[in-house]
């Protein structure tokens, strides 16, 4: 299984779903691929943003060699399974996807792993709040679990 998150930078939310999608996984003996991606390219190359490093390595969890990339038609060919951070990262990724095939690889994930119902289809940006990372945090730990449990099966 191949699976990317990704948000619009590239630095806050999917840096984390990414960990959290590999611990969620190792933690059942998968081996999968996991990986992070950005709709836009404002911080190609770049670390996650402080805040996420910070957030993650206080649950023991270290993001600080991930590196931002940019989503490419490639990577919706490559990737088994495309979770979308939120709403305007989903619509901005099947404009991307040049095929049905890569379209359907798309999926929100709160949508996908059923959290839409009390959480809302958006993973909040915490972006420019900084009290925000710690909930995103929970919500994209217990997202990561059930996106591991429902590929499971």
């Amino acid at each position: 299984m191949k699976i990317i998150a990704v948000c619009l930078g590239n630095i806050c939310r999917s840096p984390l779903a990414e960990g959290l999608l590999r611990r969620a996984a190792a933690a059942r003996g998968f081996d999968w691929e996991i990986a992070s991606g950005g709709t836009a390219g404002y911080h190609v190359g770049n670390p996650p943003d402080p805040r996420s490093i910070a957030i993650a390595q206080t649950q023991g969890l270290d993001i600080s060699q991930q590196r931002s990339h940019q989503v490419s038609r490639e990577d919706l060919d490559y990737y088994d399974l495309v979770l979308a951070m939120d709403r305007k990262n989903y619509q901005h990724l099947q404009a991307l996807a040049a095929s049905p095939e890569q379209r359907a690889k798309i999926q929100l994930l709160l949508e996908y792993t059923g959290l839409a119902e009390t959480a809302g289809p958006d993973v909040f940006d915490p972006y420019w709040d900084d009290g925000g990372f710690a909930g995103v945090y929970q919500l994209l730990e217990e997202a990561a679990r059930k996106v591991v449990d429902k590929l499971a099966d």
